[in-house]
């Protein structure tokens, strides 16, 4: 998810180094399941208890362990960002400074974008939240769109009230270094500090799910046992609910890209995320 701000007229891919990523303008893309329905009837409240009781234990209750919970999935960068340089590259205050609306992201030596991977991603994500229950809003409509900012895409998870919320990126770090690793908010005196514990044990689930799911090793260049604390996150500073960011790996890596850019594995990544979101809201 390394990345710099874009050059005027040139498609800015990410430098070297581990900096995290962020976000430019466009709407709140939601993507709810429909509302369950709901027995209107003139039951008592006795029957209701005996019904609850019934059914609680059935197959399909428990197969629904996310109903009632809402979670916001943020795909890094946007297929369209490279295009609008002047939308991009505007600054935005994240509280511990002003930080560009968004990049462009990284890819992979042969140009699989990181704004292609995490839109895959997050859709596949997506789909096994909500086949668990969940209601599920993502933080842009496409991939060939530009942003939303940082700002707006912590803003989308403070909207939705939401249980919990993840951004999705690939890091563009020296090619030299591998594996993956999850980034944790600080406190800052700001927004995310009520959340900054609970974001820590979302993260542990996520290292943990995916580390087990996908067999991407900790990463070998930044952070402890793939845990990276930061305050210069916008999409984190800013949130309001327990979120944290996770670097699939890096795709300057050619072992981490060749398993980002196969469609198999980005299925194991998101099933791996899904298991931890169902320990972590369980």
């Amino acid at each position: 998810m390394i990345s710099r701000p874009l050059a005027a007229a040139v498609l800015g891919l990410c430098g070297l180094g581990a900096v995290a990523c962020g976000g430019a303008a466009s709407s709140d893309a939601d993507a709810t399941m429909p509302d369950a329905a709901r027995n209107t009837g003139p039951e008592t409240a006795g029957a209701v208890s005996q019904v609850s009781a019934r059914t609680a234990g059935t197959p399909a209750a428990k197969a629904k362990p996310l109903a009632g919970k809402v979670i916001v999935i943020d795909p890094g960068h946007n297929g369209g960002n490279y295009r609008h340089p002047e939308i991009i590259n505007k600054q935005v205050n994240v509280l511990t400074q002003w930080k560009a609306c968004d990049t462009t992201g990284t890819s992979t030596n042969d140009g699989y974008s990181e704004a292609a991977y995490t839109w895959d991603v997050s859709n596949r994500l997506a789909k096994d939240l909500r086949a668990a229950g969940a209601t599920v809003k993502l933080t842009r409509k496409d991939n060939t769109s530009v942003g939303p900012c940082i700002t707006e895409r912590a803003a989308i998870g403070n909207r939705a009230k939401a249980d919990a919320a993840i951004s999705i990126h690939g890091d563009g770090a020296p090619a030299s270094g591998h594996g993956f690793h999850v980034i944790i908010p600080k406190k800052i005196n700001g927004p995310v500090d009520p959340v900054v514990d609970d974001s820590r044990r979302l993260g542990l689930l996520i290292r943990n799910a995916y580390h087990a799911g996908t067999g991407v090793p900790y990463s070998t260049y930044i952070g402890k046992n793939a845990l990276d604390y930061r305050d210069d996150l916008g999409g984190l500073n800013l949130s309001k609910v327990p979120k944290v960011f996770i670097e699939c790996g890096n795709m300057r890596n050619t072992g981490d890209a060749a398993k980002m850019k196969d469609p198999r594995f980005r299925q194991r990544v998101a099933d791996s995320l899904a298991k931890a979101f169902q320990a972590y809201l369980a």
